[in-house]
């Protein structure tokens, strides 16, 4: 059993990186990000980049399209799981937790975007499957929108309400910090 949990990076792709995307908030959840791969990377842990892959040949995110690429920061080394996904969740129909299950991990350390909908979405998968999820929220980031009734929501309601969804229930919530403590005194989250 694998006691080192598993990094989970969602959706680092180009077109989540294009201003075309929106006003976002957490400007430095890419340098996060950033800090938490190079501490996985340096203490050998596993590492899985999940990349959305639209069916619509018209969205950046279709395949061949520049916007699908991951961003050259979070480019994933050899010996780092891929996982391509065609809806927000990373567990729905990609082979992910059959992927975690043989190799005996039960604990995930998530980041990425967008908080609301790929993040969330996987974290609640992840709880219900009986993984111990870990949501890091200085290392996630979501983006302006309107609500259902017509209300228009800043990036860091979003963002804030999508946690509060998940904590404790799913996952727990907590800053890149916290992670990276404990890997130093030997717990990852």
């Amino acid at each position: 059993m694998t006691t080192f949990p598993t990094l989970l990076i969602i959706d680092m792709q180009n077109c989540m990186a294009s201003p075309d995307a929106g006003p976002r908030n957490n400007p430095q959840a890419e340098t996060n990000i950033a800090s938490l791969l190079a501490a996985w990377r340096e203490h050998q842990g596993t590492v899985v980049h999940v990349r959305h892959i639209s069916r619509n040949p018209s969205s950046g995110f279709a395949p061949g399209q520049p916007g699908a690429a991951f961003q050259p920061a979070f480019a994933p080394r050899a010996g780092e799981h891929v996982v391509e996904k065609n809806v927000p969740d990373a567990f729905i129909n990609t082979g992910l937790e059959r992927w975690l299950r043989v190799r005996g991990i039960a604990d995930l350390v998530i980041t990425g975007v967008s908080t609301n909908i790929s993040v969330e979405d996987s974290a609640r998968s992840a709880g219900n499957l009986g993984f111990r999820t870990t949501v890091v929220a200085d290392a996630s980031f979501a983006f302006a929108t309107r609500d259902h009734a017509g209300a228009r929501r800043t990036a860091d309601e979003v963002h804030a309400m999508s946690l509060a969804n998940l904590d404790g229930e799913y996952a727990a919530i907590v800053d890149t910090g916290d992670v990276l403590a404990g890997l130093r005194h030997g717990a990852a989250a």
